[in-house]
């Protein structure tokens, strides 16, 4: 959650204003207030240690430290039960990641505090409670009262907080329930701890607060090892996620974003390097969520915390500025605190480092960092996969005697710009058809290999003179097939007349090998050329290519060979 500055100002002014002037008056009027500070330190430290052990469960953190603060106030009140939680609002610094940019969190956590032990504490004073009562009925109702108080006053404070700031929060939720059970678990110890430390002395503390320390030491280590299984679990579908890409594009688009659902971070950044040319450059950025294009100089990539990255092939986690400074890489922002820089390897090469950045210290966990180098390793193999299914893909969209597209990948594309044209992306698609005239003619008299130079040729000159302007393909045999997206039918037209002119004038190196002495001959060939445009003849691609087929042999063939025909009505 990211809070305005105006909102971090008014957390700030709330603890400003109450807290200090608070307390003072807290000291000053309380009608209690410690009065055995030997036991009471001992409490305190008992409080801290509470606090120092917290837990996660469903990727909230609680801090079970409400049992201690239950037994400082009914056995010393308001004024230690305030001072008590303010100390173990120390830990919280830590367990919070706060910064100085995010020091507004402290502040309203202390006022939020603060209120709590002022508000829980009247109430339960005004409803006749006496500081130091140890009658069993008195303690179990009142420390309740304290209690349920405590957690409900703290649900409305951060409700309100959430609702001021427009983010439409939800009033009942999981870990208000989360909350309320673990407070129902904890509440009879801290009861149990204000009697039995009444009747035994300090020692009471330790013999009840061990185990529960202990318990809330393993519920943690348990937690934590959920978070990483769940963390782990997310890494492996997202593995499979990757492997379902078949494109590098698909890959490269989805690895960042799904990387971010897993850890949150504010930047990052994909840095490739050229390894035929040595050179770095940033292939893919994100910052706060949406797609960046970086451009830094190799040379500061290379002398940046991402080139040293490279040349170490280790992982490598930064906790805070301090600590790469002297190494930022040329693209990461100024604010950044927490950098996470690994390497991308494939075939026992890398070939990249992935950069993950954050705006807060000590924002990523180890184990963390070894799940973002495993997903590196699913990342590297999708990306080679995909450029196996590449060129599987393309060598199946060729023709392998003449290098060109074959009829699949024309009748993909065929598809693809009558579609194009349908959403208006297109204004016209013109398609041209060429047969070669008499070929059976030339692989009777010179053989089918002097047939296949010419078809190789034949393709070889038609591509050269198309260039990118559109689509050339071997439709099948003798006849090939070209796509101009937006082409008019004369432009159309003109072009299947050079080609003409320039087929019926170009030589053709064959060798004569029918006979008994090999020998090469020069021959020349002519073509005939169908011409068909979309929308203005049809607007149906299969039609489209019948419409220029029948143009051919109607309008070219029929008519004498050698010449361009346009399809007509």
């Amino acid at each position: 959650m990211t809070f305005s500055k105006k909102a971090q100002r008014i957390m700030f002014a709330l603890w400003l204003l109450f807290v200090p002037l608070g307390t003072l008056l807290v000291y000053l009027y309380s009608p209690t207030g410690p009065s055995d500070w030997k036991g009471y330190a001992a409490f305190l430290v008992l409080a801290l240690l509470s606090s120092v052990f917290p837990f996660f469960i469903a990727g909230t953190t609680f801090v079970l430290v409400i049992w201690v603060q239950i037994a400082i106030f009914l056995k010393y009140g308001i004024l230690a039960e305030l001072i008590s939680m303010q100390i173990c609002m120390i830990p919280l610094i830590y367990h919070l990641k706060i910064s100085r940019d995010t020091l507004y969190k402290y502040f309203f956590n202390s006022f939020m505090f603060f209120s709590l032990s002022v508000l829980c504490g009247t109430l339960v004073l005004s409803l006749g409670y006496e500081i130091g009562n140890v009658n069993i009925r008195d303690v179990i109702v009142y420390g309740s009262i304290f209690a349920i108080s405590y957690l409900s006053i703290n649900h409305l404070f951060l409700y309100t907080r959430e609702y001021l700031c427009d983010w439409k929060p939800l009033f009942f939720t999981k870990d208000l329930y989360w909350e309320f059970a673990c407070l129902f678990i904890t509440l009879p110890f801290g009861l149990s701890l204000y009697l039995f430390e009444n009747k035994v002395g300090s020692i009471a503390l330790w013999l009840l607060a061990l185990p529960l320390l202990a318990i809330s030491l393993l519920i943690r280590m348990y937690s934590d090892s959920e978070k990483v299984n769940a963390d782990l679990n997310k890494a492996s579908e997202f593995g499979h996620q990757l492997a379902d890409r078949m494109t590098s594009t698909e890959i490269l688009d989805m690895f960042l974003k799904k990387i971010s659902d897993i850890f949150p971070f504010d930047a990052g950044y994909i840095v490739d390097n050229i390894n035929s040319i040595d050179k770095f450059f940033v292939l893919r950025a994100i910052e706060d969520g949406e797609n960046k294009k970086k451009e830094s100089l190799h040379d500061d990539i290379q002398s940046s915390l991402a080139g040293k990255g490279y040349e170490k092939g280790e992982p490598i986690l930064y906790n805070k500025q301090t600590e790469w400074a002297h190494i930022k890489p040329p693209f990461l922002a100024d604010d950044m605190q927490s950098v996470m820089c690994v390497p991308i390897y494939r075939n026992q090469r890398i070939e990249g480092v992935l950069v993950l950045a954050a705006r807060e210290k000590f924002a990523f966990e180890s184990y963390q960092l070894k799940i973002v180098h495993l997903l590196c390793s699913y990342f590297a193999v999708s990306l080679e996969k995909a450029r196996y299914v590449k060129d599987a893909v393309e060598k199946s969209e060729i023709c392998e005697l003449t290098k060109i597209y074959n009829y699949r990948y024309l009748d993909k594309q065929l598809k693809l710009d009558m579609l194009r044209l349908k959403n208006g992306s297109l204004h016209t698609v013109s398609l041209i058809m060429i047969d070669i005239d008499k070929f059976k003619d030339v692989n009777d008299t010179y053989g089918h290999h002097s047939g296949n130079i010419i078809l190789q040729e034949f393709a070889k000159i038609i591509k050269e003179e198309i260039g990118t302007s559109g689509t050339v393909g071997r439709y099948g045999g003798e006849e090939f097939v070209i796509l101009l997206p937006n082409y008019s039918k004369l432009q159309a037209m003109n072009i299947a007349e050079q080609l003409r002119r320039k087929i019926e004038q170009t030589p053709f190196m064959v060798p004569l090998d029918l006979g008994d002495i090999t020998r090469e001959e020069i021959i020349f060939i002519t073509a005939s050329i169908g011409v068909s445009t979309a929308p203005e003849d049809s607007d149906e691609g299969m039609s489209l290519l019948r419409n220029a087929d029948r143009a051919l042999y109607i309008g070219a063939k029929q008519a004498g060979r050698n010449r361009v025909a346009e399809y007509v009505k």
